[in-house]
């Protein structure tokens, strides 16, 4: 059994631990706040970009510019964000399964993956999966110029031929508590099975040209679809390391009183012993 030394000793310990917790929880309420606020504004952009690239599609010819060329081959790129820190709960477990789960479903595929945040490039490393690149999220605000590097570096992949399809996966937030892997298809950009409304409008006329305007659309395309993960991620991230350390501030509580009532048994039993000792001494003495 325990001494009171050590059980004390433990009690301090959660306690610094309960501390920690509860300023990490303050931490990422508060950037949570910023990311929300963030996520919000930049989403209806990206989703009414993705609608007016998916319109266009179903109005241009597939040679009309490569990233709309659909190559049928089995070179699947995924482009996976996860975060570069632990401590938040099953928040880049749920994504990291995602993307086992699209890998098997699609067969045997040559599969290559370009990781945005510390902890996918790990996981995949030690499952020897060929690694196009991996950058780290970073501690700070999301900035449009690493989306923009990021499509760069997934759209020279695919000009060059070295990626048949590419599909992004990442966290959608939904709240604090709610957080949805995504896997979202990028390259090659194409129409919806059935988009009654497409179908209703009528032939685009594009000036100065239809190559032109692809060329210029369509890559802007890319990166804002990757800055928008790259806020869900961020905001995705916070929330549920808010939420993680919430919980673990609360069994760091009924841990303490849990050791508290131990405590307070065990030195009860030492003092009632020793009263005994003294009273079995001095009848010893009469």
């Amino acid at each position: 059994m325990a001494s009171l030394k050590d059980i004390k000793r433990r009690i301090k310990s959660v306690k610094n631990t309960r501390q920690i917790t509860k300023a990490m929880k303050m931490v990422s309420a508060a950037k949570l706040k910023r990311a929300q606020d963030e996520i919000v504004a930049a989403r209806p952009y990206a989703e009414k970009m993705l609608d007016l690239i998916a319109s266009l599609a179903s109005k241009a010819s597939s040679d009309s510019h490569p990233l709309l060329e659909n190559r049928g081959g089995n070179r699947v790129g995924l482009l996976i964000f996860t975060s570069d820190r632990g401590l938040c709960g099953s928040f880049n477990s749920q994504i990291l399964r995602n993307a086992e789960r699209f890998l098997r479903e699609r067969g045997p595929v040559e599969a290559s993956v370009y990781t945005i945040g510390k902890r996918g490039g790990e996981y995949f490393k030690r499952r020897g999966l060929k690694i196009i690149n991996s950058k780290n999220m970073g501690s700070g605000r999301p900035q449009y110029g690493s989306a923009a590097e990021i499509a760069s570096d997934i759209i020279g992949a695919y000009m060059r031929n070295e990626l048949d399809e590419v599909h992004i996966i990442f966290s959608e937030f939904k709240s604090a508590l709610t957080q949805r892997p995504v896997v979202q298809k990028l390259l090659p950009i194409s129409a919806p099975e059935k988009d009654e409304k497409a179908a209703e409008e009528g032939d685009y006329l594009y000036e100065p040209a239809e190559g032109g305007v692809l060329a210029a659309l369509l890559p802007k395309y890319v990166e804002v679809q990757a800055f928008r993960a790259l806020l869900e991620t961020s905001a995705s991230e916070h929330g549920a390391r808010m939420t993680s350390m919430d919980s673990a501030s609360k069994n760091a509580g009924q841990m303490i009183s849990g050791l508290t009532l131990v405590y307070n048994r065990l030195r009860q039993a030492a003092i009632t012993k020793e009263l005994m000792e003294i009273i079995g001494g001095a009848e010893a003495l009469k």
